[in-house]
């Protein structure tokens, strides 16, 4: 009986902090430093590559897939929440993917920016950095850096899947002190 998660021969894992034991995982990918995969979350490249960047976070039932013509890429410190599909797109450093997002092939998300919850981005479509993109199709909303607020979100999933590889399924008082630093104090001390 296969107990951890299926992590097929052509994964490279690059010190990822958390796997959850009910992932799938198939074809190309790489998953990079500290980044974590939570429950239920599906990769699937059996052409092309998907791509996690560092301390990414990749939550509960999450897609990922290639494209006809693309890869998947994400940068790093992003996180990619519930329900969210994600198909031979590319996603910039310190975004955020709201719960059931869709992000389809040949798509381009500029660094810093949010995707609200149940959009649609539509193939091909492009937004630049710092955008705040909603609808169905999804549009820019408007243009506000997001970086710190996009980063905070993800150290609080870097610092839950430090506790989750050790067994702990809550924040401690020190994780929580981290969090009340801030993103720039917090960081290098637990890495």
């Amino acid at each position: 009986m296969n107990v951890g998660p299926h992590i097929g021969t052509g994964v490279v894992l690059d010190s990822p902090a958390f796997i959850h034991p009910t992932a799938l995982i198939y074809g190309k990918v790489r998953l990079g430093p500290g980044s974590s995969v939570w429950p239920y979350a599906v990769f699937r490249a059996e052409m092309f590559e998907i791509i996690v960047g560092e301390r990414t976070n990749i939550q509960d039932f999450v897609m990922i897939h290639v494209g006809n013509s693309t890869p998947t890429l994400i940068g790093r410190e992003c996180s990619i929440t519930h329900h969210a599909t994600l198909h031979g797109c590319e996603i910039g450093d310190y975004c955020l993917i709201g719960i059931g997002a869709t992000v389809m092939d040949g798509a381009k998300i500029g660094a810093n920016s949010i995707i609200a919850g149940n959009s649609i981005v539509s193939e091909g479509s492009e937004f630049p950095e710092n955008s705040i993109i909603g609808g169905s199709p999804a549009k820019l909303i408007k243009t506000r850096d997001n970086k710190a607020s996009n980063r905070q979100n993800a150290l609080f999933y870097y610092l839950n899947a430090l506790n989750y590889s050790r067994g702990i399924d809550r924040l401690q008082p020190a994780d929580l002190d981290r969090l009340k630093q801030g993103v720039k104090e917090a960081t290098p001390s637990r890495i």
